[in-house]
């Protein structure tokens, strides 16, 4: 009886899944099979200091920043992790991943292995 209520009471946590490996393993690949089987899902999407390509729209595919403006989320603490990769910055903005998390959701992390 008392397992039962306690269990009632706990919340869920979501889950961070991270798919990690140097760039151009296969990761968005991978990323894309598991978001289309999986509706309940999040993909976390990337701050990146690197312009934006013709098909990318922001806060979809990326969110483009400055250099300045990644500087000042970097220095804030606005991010979770971030590095350098190919001359360009990429980051996981901390706001909306621990939201998710902390309201139960699964988020999906692609990351550039260093």
């Amino acid at each position: 009886m008392v397992a039962r209520n306690l269990g009632s009471r706990i919340r869920r946590r979501g889950l961070m899944l991270v798919l990690s490996s140097p760039s151009g393993a296969g990761k968005s690949t991978i990323a894309r099979n598991l978001l289309e089987s999986d509706s309940s899902l999040e993909l976390s999407v990337s701050v990146t200091t690197r312009p934006r390509r013709g098909s990318e729209i922001e806060g979809v595919h990326y969110h483009f920043r400055t250099m300045r403006e990644f500087e000042r989320l970097r220095d804030s603490d606005e991010l979770l992790e971030w590095a350098e990769v190919h001359g360009n910055c990429y980051a996981t903005p901390r706001e909306p991943a621990e939201l998710a998390l902390a309201q139960g959701r699964d988020m999906l992390f692609d990351i550039d292995w260093q």
